[in-house]
């Protein structure tokens, strides 16, 4: 079967993208509202993109009632920092919750039973039950596309990983262990995968 996008509405061709560019990790993305209070969004178009400098790219939508900018993006702009957090199989049920479209400064953290505790070293917080986090500066936003969506660049300054996750290998580098991370992946629809079998090939000399 051939999808030929040619003349293909925007939606149809999201529906396509995302049953077939698959798993995609979920950012869960805590901002700060003009309040002082919290955003909390999960985004699946999400990446790292560069390592000099460390890079990620979200690409944000537009509130699906009126079209205006998302929260988070909003938020991002104004105060400059972001957390990106990598969450894991048990808080499925909490990112899907926090997809929900609400007024703009209303908190998801005030609707979900979700701690924060202090980032060392960063003005934001972090999700308490969150296995990695990173502490994010905006670094550029562009617009793109006739909708347009956001890609936000956010700049890494560093990562929080849960003692749990981290080991050495056998040349006393700093490892991460997938399985305690347990991260959930994004596929179509409401779907989402988790870890199954883990491959390990080790690349050509």
């Amino acid at each position: 079967m051939i999808i030929d996008f040619e003349g293909m509405n925007s939606a149809d061709v999201y529906h396509a993208l995302t049953q077939t560019v698959i798993p995609r990790p979920v950012a869960w993305v805590l901002s700060e509202n003009p309040e002082g209070d919290f955003n909390l969004a999960p985004f699946s178009f999400f990446t790292p993109i560069t390592s000099n400098p460390p890079l990620i790219m979200l690409s944000v939508g537009r509130k699906p009632t009126d079209k205006s900018f998302k929260d988070t993006r909003v938020n991002i702009e104004e105060r400059q920092e972001f957390v990106v957090h990598i969450a894991n199989r048990a808080m499925a049920s909490a990112v899907t919750e926090t997809s929900r479209t609400l007024p703009h400064g209303e908190s998801e953290l005030a609707r979900l039973n979700l701690d924060l505790v202090e980032f060392d070293g960063f003005r934001l917080p972090r999700l308490k039950d969150c296995p990695v986090a990173l502490a994010c500066e905006l670094h550029e936003i562009k617009e793109i596309g006739a909708a347009p969506q956001s890609l936000v660049f956010g700049l890494v300054k560093s990562i929080f990983v849960a003692d749990r996750a981290v080991g050495k290998d056998e040349k006393s580098r700093t490892v991460m262990d997938a399985r305690e991370i347990d991260p959930i992946g994004r596929l179509g629809a409401n779907e989402y995968v988790t870890f199954g079998d883990i491959l390990t090939i080790p690349r050509p000399s």
